[in-house]
């Protein structure tokens, strides 16, 4: 297993299309698997970001981008494509150091990320304004234009793949864009600037400033000639977000936390079902909004089902991220994963039974890394903390339930409303189930699948607005209709008025 790489960003920021080091507080990102330290960064300071939002309102206004075509501006975003398709393994090697994610989860991270340039590239080239139904004498259209600056605030756990799931679009829709990464994991960011940049965006559209979210966060909520926050994060801080947002009468997207429902029926392909439900809780560490953290197991065949489930938890491999056997990764940081245990001791205080895991695994591998071992929980109560807070870590929570109805209510007695998987052979039960829940994805049969040009977002606790799809380029964008008189005539209520002056 070779863990030697040399090419990790020196750690400059990519401010308006120059580096420079930043004049903020340091930012430390570190390897989750060993505690190594990958770099040491100035992040961004207020300074900074008003410098860049700057230059970022005089190169959107600029003629020459203003003027473009859409598929003029598309063949930027086909160059990125190209660019993150070209570097793969690169940003692959730089996201697992700064995250702790396997290389086999970044790598597909990065792809996504290329697709998604490419995919909003298409459509901006073939997306069409609206020739609307005239309803008088006038002909009526609607177009869209540009808002202006974009902010884009993104989570740690999925960096490459959030970024371009927000930059591309805004960039797509003739915005300039300033993103700022998570400071526990800001390197990846940096990397995709540096795409960006070689891609020949003209300077000032693009920038990206790590720093704390006191300080460049709030700027870029605040600031006056930010047009639009697009934030994934945890749902207090979007709260916040949304708060000062209103203020200043700024749309926003919000993608928050989830505590996702899944739910096996009797009839269910069971050995699908526990593949589906491992692979929904367990990946990405469990790191991840629409971890399927709430397991509802009918009756019927709870007693037969928990325990395969807990045997297969069992059979995961918790390792290092560069093995590419490895299922289980560390956390984040030694703080996230304090309270991942944090939550589970305090249930098993409440009264949960502990399954499976609940601890720090031991062994010369894991002694410096942030691992923690898949952990499976039972005897709880849908109304207990485990069952209603987001825990962001490898943890499960376990529940039977007798029919139908009662699934939904539990499903949908939570604060949060994301994903929902439901595990059944019968399709008209899952949709009827599905429609029900309170949920802005239900995945059927499967779990935690992904496509671009499906829109995703959630409920309640869980945010507001979307993102993918079509429609994800319009959310950039500021509607205009035209009215244009057909007549030739003179307005009656000023005929009379007017004529023979």
């Amino acid at each position: 297993m070779d863990t030697t790489f040399d090419g990790m960003p020196d750690g400059r920021l990519y401010l308006a299309g120059e580096w420079r080091e930043g004049t903020g507080a340091e930012i430390t990102s570190v390897f989750p698997a060993d505690g190594s330290v990958n770099r040491v960064l100035k992040g961004a300071s207020r300074a900074d970001g008003e410098e860049a939002i700057a230059k970022a309102k005089a190169a959107q206004a600029d003629p020459a981008w203003q003027g473009l075509k859409p598929h003029e501006r598309a063949r930027y975003l086909y160059a990125i494509a190209d660019g993150i398709e070209a570097n793969i393994d690169r940003i692959s090697q730089i996201q697992t150091r700064d995250t702790g994610k396997t290389l086999r989860e970044t790598a597909a991270l990065a792809a996504s990320a290329a697709g998604t340039f490419r995919y909003f590239g298409a459509v901006v080239e073939t997306m069409d304004e609206d020739l609307t139904v005239q309803r008088g004498t006038a002909l009526t259209m609607s177009v869209h234009e540009p808002l202006g600056i974009v902010a884009a605030i993104t989570p740690w756990n999925s960096p490459i793949a959030s970024d371009a799931q927000k930059v591309a679009p805004a960039l797509a829709a003739g915005n300039a864009v300033i993103l700022k990464p998570a400071s526990w994991s800001p390197l990846t960011a940096l990397e995709l600037a540096r795409i960006v940049d070689e891609a020949g965006l003209p300077k000032g559209l693009f920038s990206v400033l790590p720093g704390s979210g006191r300080e460049i966060g709030n700027l870029l909520v605040e600031h006056p000639d930010i047009a639009r926050v697009s934030f994934t994060g945890g749902t207090t801080t979007g709260r916040a977000l949304a708060r000062q947002a209103a203020d200043k009468l700024m749309p926003v997207s919000l993608e928050l936390g989830g505590k996702s429902p899944t739910i096996v029926f009797e009839d269910a392909d069971q050995d699908q079902a526990l593949a589906g439900i491992l692979f929904g809780i367990f990946s990405s560490s469990g790191q991840s909004c629409i971890a399927g953290s709430r397991l509802f197991v009918q009756k019927s065949i709870y007693d037969s089902f928990v325990p395969r489930l807990v045997e297969a938890t069992k059979r995961l491999k918790v390792g290092h991220p560069f093995d590419a056997d490895t299922q289980v990764a560390p956390l984040i940081h030694m703080d996230h994963r304090a309270e991942v245990a944090d939550h589970v001791a305090r249930a098993i205080a409440e009264g949960a039974e502990l399954l499976c895991g609940g601890a720090i695994p031991e062994g010369d591998l894991y002694a410096k890394g942030s691992y923690y071992l898949p952990t499976i929980l039972a005897g709880v109560k849908n109304t207990d903390r485990i069952c209603r807070e987001e825990v962001f870590g490898p943890v499960l929570v376990v529940m039977p339930f007798e029919d139908e109805a009662e699934v939904i209510a539990l499903s949908n007695d939570n604060d949060y409303g994301l994903a929902c998987g439901i595990w059944t052979r019968d399709f008209p039960k899952a949709w009827r189930i599905g429609r029900a829940i309170r949920s802005g994805t239900i995945w059927h049969n499967t779990y935690k699948q992904f496509s671009i040009s499906t829109p995703f977002g959630g409920e309640d606790d869980s945010g507001v607005g979307r993102e993918k799809g079509r429609q994800g380029l319009r959310a950039y964008m500021a509607q205009k209709s035209f009215y244009t008189d057909l007549t030739g005539q003179m307005h009656p209520w000023a005929a009379a008025t007017v004529e023979g002056l």
